[in-house]
Formats: structure tokens, C-alpha cells, sequence
């Protein structure tokens, strides 16, 4: 891997931390808000909704202005407008302008799955199973340090502070991409080109199809879990939070950081056994574990949250090399849009979910049990994906900046 590979493979790791961390942070901020702008839980988390539908729907546009535009200058708009939209969110003093901010933050943290996981792969030649589980824990830890950082920056400076100091941090992280970028202009210009891939049109056919179901109620677990896990865990830890955001914050994180273990293993998995088998295990593990989460509180909860957490990340790197697998390269910007796009898409579903559960019974019995029901549904489909003898991913051309 030359330099400048390397160099985008780190932006990219950075970027998949702040895509998750900022659509992570108001989950923990919300607590505050309610005390802060007295109103109750369901309706400040709805305020999210129209950031979470533009994550999904924004995803495909944004792959296709990568084909024309090129991936590299995409992460820059990414970085730079995920940062401002963060920035903003500090300036928020009513429901209303606090939506406006987190609809672009939305609509800026869309950009990032289209376009950095295919960047990513083209500026990785070997062990891209494992490439891509530690950018999942780059993501995982993004979401698990969403918590624990909002905690902090909450209880000591405020919950303005959560907002602004990411999002300073955010643009900071654009302004070094663009200075690389431009001192390596030349190299820039390099474009995909198509690849053979493996599997007939019928194998291919068949991966579409099921995967249209599981990525999509995949999107819908994890999206519904993210957002009402720090609530469950402020109603259910048994003294184990302690007092304030932070134990609350903490907690999250030690759960999503535990997690992230899981991605660098599900990336080796896919290594080195068939696909079709590290995913279906994967979403079949998260059926008993979200039936229990139902019911759990304290001890209990936490650790099968964790591993409820952890079922569902280690699926993702599999999951992305069956697309890789089954798709031209050159098609490859559209395929992961359009992934995205029901991945996130299912978000504002999730969202509306949980407060329409959390509003109607206050306690998350029925979500969680709904849920174990969905990923059932999820395996039923995975089964019918197309089994193979070897799933040893071939090399392929490393494209320094496109």
C-alpha cells in the first residue's frame, strides 16, 4: 500500500468515527435537553426524524456526485459540513432550530458510506475483510465514545459543549484532507476501473434480492437500538450509572467498545470462511439476545446488550464483501448508495418506533421483543443467499485518491 493509500485509509477510519459519533450524540444530549427545555423524551427525540430520513435517502445522491466529482473531494464537503451542522446544533434554543441543525448534520453524515467505504476499498490491496472490520471499529467507537464524551463535555461545560466541540474537531480533520489533497493533486486523478466479479447473474440476482430484507432490517435494529439504548440503561442499570450523564454515558460506551472487538474478528471471518456463513450466523445470534434485552435490567442488560451490539457489527464486514463480491467495481459508488440508502432509510422507522413505544408504555419491553422478531425474519431470508466453496477475496488495484 503506497503512502498516499495509507494516508486516505486513515481519513477514511477518521470519518467512519465522526459519521457514528455525531449520529450517536443526541441520544445522550436528549437527556439533558429534557431537563434543561422541559419537555418530555418522545417528542425531543423526534426532533431527529428528519436528520435520520436524510441520512438514508441523501445516501445515493451523494455516491453518484462521487462518481463525478471524485470520493476524495466528497470527504472533504462531508468533513467540513458535518462539522458546521454540529457547530449549529450549540446555537439551537427551540425545538425547531435544534431540528434544522440535526437535519444537516443528517443530510452531511449521508455522504459518508456511499462514498468513504468504496474509498477505503480501492486503497486496499489485501486482507479487506480485515481492512474493513477495523474501520467498523473506528465506527463502533465512534458511537460507544458519543456517550461517554457527551457525558463529560455535558456535566462539565454544558450541553451546548457536546455540539461544538466535535464539530470544531470535525472541520479541523476536513481542512488537513483538503491541504493533503491538494499537495497531491496529480495523484488524484486515478480512476476505478472495472473488475470481474464472482458468481453467475442468477447468484447475483439472488444476493440483491435477499439483501434488499436483511440490510434493510439490519438498518432498522441497529438505528433502534442505538437510539433507545441510553435511555433503557438510564431506566434500568440498578445503581450501576451512579449519578448524572456520565455513568449513563459510560455505560454506552463500555458496551459499544466492547463491540468493536467484534468487527476486527467478523473481518477476519470473512477472510477466511464463506461469507454466507459468518452473516447468517451473525443475524441469528442477535434473535435470543434482543428477546432477552427485553427484559433484562443492571448487570444483566449490559452484558447482553453487549452482545447484542456485538452480533450485529460483525455481520457488516461480511456483508459489505458480498456486495464487493457480486458487483463491477464500477458500479461499485451506486451499490453501496443504494445499501445505505435502505441501511439508513430504516431510521427514521426505528426513530418513530421507539417513541411511539417509548411514549405509549414508557419502558422498551415490546420494542426489543419486536425487534428479536425482525432479525428472525432477517436469518429466515439470509439462508436463501447463495453458498459458495471459498470466499478468498482477490486482489485488487489500489487507487491512491478517486
Amino acid at each position: 500500500m503506497s503512502p498516499a493509500a495509507k494516508t486516505n485509509v486513515a481519513f477514511a477510519y477518521l470519518g467512519h468515527f465522526y459519521v457514528h459519533f455525531c449520529t450517536a450524540f443526541y441520544f445522550v444530549i436528549v437527556l439533558a435537553l429534557e431537563k434543561t427545555w422541559r419537555l418530555p423524551y418522545h417528542e425531543l427525540i423526534e426532533l431527529w426524524t428528519l436528520g435520520a430520513i436524510l441520512v438514508g435517502v441523501a445516501a445515493l445522491p451523494a455516491g453518484l456526485m462521487s462518481d463525478r466529482f471524485g470520493a476524495s473531494t466528497m470527504m472533504v464537503v462531508f468533513f467540513l459540513g458535518l462539522g458546521g451542522s454540529s457547530i449549529a446544533g450549540a446555537f439551537a434554543e427551540s425545538p425547531k432550530a435544534m431540528m434544522v441543525s440535526l437535519a444537516g448534520i443528517g443530510l452531511f453524515a449521508a455522504i459518508y458510506h456511499p462514498v468513504g467505504v468504496p474509498w477505503l476499498v480501492r486503497n486496499t490491496d489485501v486482507h479487506r475483510g480485515k481492512v474493513l472490520g477495523i474501520n467498523g471499529v473506528f465506527g463502533t467507537l465512534g458511537s460507544a465514545l458519543a456517550g461517554i464524551v457527551s457525558g463529560v463535555l455535558i456535566d462539565t461545560a454544558g450541553w451546548q459543549a457536546a455540539f461544538w466541540v466535535p464539530g470544531i474537531v470535525c472541520v479541523v480533520t476536513g481542512l488537513a484532507l483538503m491541504i493533503f489533497l491538494t499537495l497531491h493533486r496529480r495523484a488524484s486523478t486515478s480512476k476505478p476501473t472495472a473488475s470481474e466479479t464472482v458468481g453467475a447473474d442468477g447468484d447475483k440476482r439472488r444476493v440483491f434480492s435477499v439483501m434488499l430484507a436483511t440490510m434493510f432490517i439490519a438498518g432498522l435494529i441497529f438505528h433502534a437500538t442505538q437510539t433507545s439504548i441510553p435511555k433503557v440503561i438510564e431506566q434500568r442499570h440498578q445503581g450501576l450509572a451512579g449519578e448524572g450523564m456520565f455513568g449513563v454515558g459510560l455505560l454506552v460506551a463500555l458496551v459499544y467498545g466492547a463491540a468493536a472487538v467484534m468487527q476486527v474478528i467478523g473481518g477476519h471471518l470473512a477472510d477466511r470462511f464463506p461469507l454466507k456463513r459468518v452473516y447468517v450466523g451473525a443475524i441469528l445470534f442477535q434473535v435470543p439476545m434482543l428477546w432477552l434485552a427485553a427484559s433484562r435490567g443492571g448487570l444483566a442488560l449490559i452484558l447482553v446488550a453487549t452482545m447484542m451490539i456485538m452480533a450485529n457489527a460483525s455481520a457488516l464486514p461480511a456483508e459489505s464483501m458480498l456486495l464487493a463480491r457480486y458487483t463491477p467495481q464500477h458500479r461499485h459508488g451506486l451499490v453501496f448508495g443504494l445499501k445505505f440508502v435502505l441501511s439508513f432509510g430504516a431510521a427514521p422507522i426505528a426513530i418513530q418506533l421507539v417513541s411511539f413505544i417509548s411514549g405509549r408504555t414508557g419502558d422498551f419491553y415490546w420494542l426489543y421483543s419486536i425487534l428479536a422478531l425482525c432479525a428472525l425474519v432477517a436469518f429466515c431470508f439470509a439462508v436463501f443467499l447463495p453458498s459458495e466453496r471459498s470466499d478468498t477475496e482477490e486482489t485488487a488495484p489500489v487507487y491512491s485518491q478517486s
